[in-house]
């Protein structure tokens, strides 16, 4: 029986090592986890801004180019929209604004940019790297877009 036990606590001891391991993988320890180059594609449908309810909802799509700094800071150094202003099918290549990041422990957070219409995302970081993230808009109210960046540099 004492051997039992032994056997027991021995492989306890093997397998808490690895426990420990994969909860510290699951976790953005803090905003460095991104650093780099990401493009940033994301669909979805947006309508002018102070539309009634009612009103239809037009297809919406982005391809922007995310430099994320590894101190909370971002700049966009190209991005092309289309259809960004309702349905007048219109497409816009540039620049975009900077803006801001924050992550939290369990690698959720937010993406707000320094633009006219304070464009929000909530986040979600793929641990441990932060090779992905995965990115809903949630302001303006107009908007219902989803996307993913991928690290590229």
């Amino acid at each position: 029986m004492k051997a039992l036990k032994c056997a027991a606590i021995f492989l306890l001891i093997l397998c808490l090592p690895g426990l420990a391991a994969a909860q510290s993988t699951n976790r953005c320890e803090n905003a460095n986890i991104l650093t780099g180059t990401y493009v940033f594609t994301a669909s979805g449908f947006t309508r002018p801004p102070a539309s009634t309810p009612g009103t239809p909802w037009v297809p919406k799509a982005i391809v922007e180019v995310l430099q994320f700094n590894g101190d909370g800071t971002l700049s966009t150094p190209a991005v092309t929209i289309a259809n960004p202003f309702g349905d007048s099918g219109a497409i816009l290549h540039g620049s975009g604004a900077p803006g801001v990041y924050s992550i939290n422990d369990d690698c959720t957070g937010t993406v707000q940019f320094s633009d006219a219409n304070s464009v929000t995302y909530n986040i979600y970081v793929d641990p441990p790297q932060g090779n992905t993230i995965w990115m809903i808009q949630t302001n303006p109210v107009n908007n219902v877009i989803q996307g993913s960046a991928k690290r590229v540099r």
